[in-house]
């Protein structure tokens, strides 16, 4: 496993992360010995990196990374996440340090290597939607730097959802250390310039704006929710459905969309789709690590065995381009 540095922060994270959420589903509602054997077979072939949230599992994906990383011993870079609730946003401070709390009490550690914001970026907020806005900026900001002198948290971030023109302020406003960012084959917009007409979300380049200001990118939705796998087939601890972010209306149509890319697997290019979306994103050397979702050990070693095989080549990216643009024409 390859290491690359997070933005400003100093800290070195391997190129591959290892995604807690409820989409691949393992540390949310796996069995634990299978979870405990995921987790020490990941730090053993070299993750770095440990993502989770409050949101995920109501808590129970921080509660359970928390008792393998005891139990085997180990400490490596963990991110969670606050997700702020309507009643949360006129009490942004408050709120942000009882999540962190509640957040190191499910973890069982005593300080968080990165914190982020787990809600979206929006115009205007309102009673029902807990969009932040950049009217929120400075509670959070103050939330966390006092986290910080409190040691109990090193870094902050945000995740990058909600309006490009929100997040494009968000990022260069400053004081942020990392962005998650959607970024995969079916939606490349983060990390380069796509086409007039491009049926999806446009990030503008976020990835690269991110860069400019000294932040780490964290890819996520490498795999468009499993779509990239080319099959509709969900393992029995993922997610039963999936909601696209920033790609089609449903999954079906985005797995329709992932097979555009079999002429990848066909010709030898790559072993799977699997394989070519994971080596797509880190092929962007602006991306600090690509998280994948995890449902199963074999699951992680495969995708371990994708990510060591490095970047694709100009050559194959160049037809990853021709691709993903006729792809955006139909």
């Amino acid at each position: 496993m390859k290491y690359r540095m997070l933005g400003r922060t100093g800290l070195k994270v391997s190129e591959l992360g290892f995604g807690c959420g409820s989409v691949g589903g393992l540390l949310v509602r796996g069995e634990y010995p299978k979870m405990r054997r995921a987790v020490a077979r990941a730090l053993e072939l070299g993750i770095a990196y440990f993502d989770t949230a409050s949101l995920y599992g109501d808590g129970q994906s921080e509660v359970n990374l928390g008792a393998v990383l005891r139990e085997i011993g180990a400490d490596p870079l963990v991110g969670t996440k606050v997700r702020l609730e309507p009643p949360d946003l006129d009490r942004v401070e408050a709120a942000i340090a009882e999540s962190v709390e509640a957040s190191l009490r499910r973890l069982g550690r005593e300080r968080i290597d990165l914190i982020q914001l787990h809600n979206p970026f929006v115009p205007h907020s309102g009673p029902d939607w807990a969009g932040v806005t950049l009217h929120h900026f400075p509670a959070v900001l103050r939330a966390f730097e006092a986290l910080e002198r409190q040691g109990k948290v090193r870094f902050w971030g945000i995740t990058g959802l909600g309006e490009t023109e929100m997040l494009h302020q968000a990022v260069t406003g400053g004081g942020f250390h990392t962005v998650q960012v959607v970024y995969n084959l079916l939606n490349p917009s983060a990390g380069m310039q796509v086409p007039a007409g491009f049926p999806y979300q446009d990030y503008r380049q976020l990835v690269d704006r991110a860069a400019s200001k000294q932040m780490g990118s964290i890819a996520i939705r490498v795999l468009a929710g499993g779509a990239l796998s080319g099959t509709p087939d969900r393992h029995p601890v993922a997610a039963r459905s999936v909601t696209p972010i920033a790609t089609e209306r449903d999954y079906a149509a985005d797995v329709a969309r992932a097979r555009r890319f079999a002429c990848l697997v066909e010709d030898g290019t790559v072993g799977s789709l699997v394989e070519a979306a994971i080596r797509f994103a880190i092929s962007k050397p602006e991306i600090s690590t690509a998280l994948v979702g995890i449902s199963s050990l074999e699951q992680l070693e495969h995708a371990i065995a994708c990510a060591n095989r490095g970047p694709l080549s100009a050559d194959t990216l160049r037809r990853v381009h021709e691709i993903q643009a006729q792809v955006a024409k139909t």
